[in-house]
C-alpha cells in the first residue's frame, strides 16, 4: 500500500532490494495512511525462539539506498511490546544513508516467557526521517537554561 500525505506534492525516493529469502512475503509497506511506519516483517527461514532477557539479531530480507541527509529509523511495535513484552534493545535503531547491507532488527525479551518469530510476523516498523545540517562549535561557555544540568529524573 502507499498513500499520498496531504498538502506534499514532493515525495521522497529510496531504494529497496529485497534480497532472495524475503521471496513470498508482502512488499514493505505502511498499513494506514496515518502510519508514519512502514511495517517490517521477519524474513527468517525457521522459527526463532527468543528466551526471556535474550537478544535476536532477526533478518528483515532488504537493503535500502538512503539520500544523504536521511536516515531511517527502525522503532519497535507497540503491540509486541503490550501484548508480549518484545521490544527493541536499541530503540530507534538507526540505518545509515551509506549503509547498504541488509536490515536487521535486534529484538528482546523482556517477558517470562519464550518469543516465537515466524516467517512474516510484523517484528517492527522503519520510519524514515531528515536530518538537519549541523555544525558542532566549540564554545567555552554554553548558554545557561532553568533546568541547567539535570537530568535522569531531576523533576522528581
Amino acid at each position: 500500500m502507499e498513500f499520498d500525505v496531504k498538502g506534499s506534492d514532493e515525495r521522497l525516493e529510496i531504494g529497496i532490494r529485497y534480497l532472495p529469502h524475503y521471496e513470498g512475503l508482502e512488499p514493505v509497506s505502511r498499513m494506514t495512511s496515518g502510519s508514519s511506519g512502514y511495517d517490517i516483517v521477519a524474513a527468517c527461514r525457521d522459527e526463532i525462539t527468543i528466551q526471556p532477557g535474550r537478544t535476536v539479531a532477526v533478518p528483515a530480507g532488504f537493503e535500502l539506498s538512503i539520500p544523504v541527509g536521511y536516515e531511517a529509523q527502525v522503532r519497535p511495535r507497540s503491540g509486541l511490546a503490550l501484548k508480549c513484552r518484545i521490544g527493541l534493545l536499541n530503540s530507534p535503531g538507526t540505518v545509515d544513508s551509506d549503509y547498504r547491507g541488509e536490515v536487521r532488527v535486534i529484538l528482546y525479551n523482556f517477558g517470562e516467557q519464550d518469543y516465537i518469530v515466524r516467517r512474516g510476523d510484523r517484528i517492527a516498523q522503519l520510519v524514515f526521517c531528515r536530518l538537519p545540517a549541523v555544525r558542532l562549535v566549540e564554545r567555552v561557555e554554553l548558554d545557561r537554561t532553568d533546568r541547567g544540568s539535570g537530568g535522569f529524573g531531576h523533576t522528581g
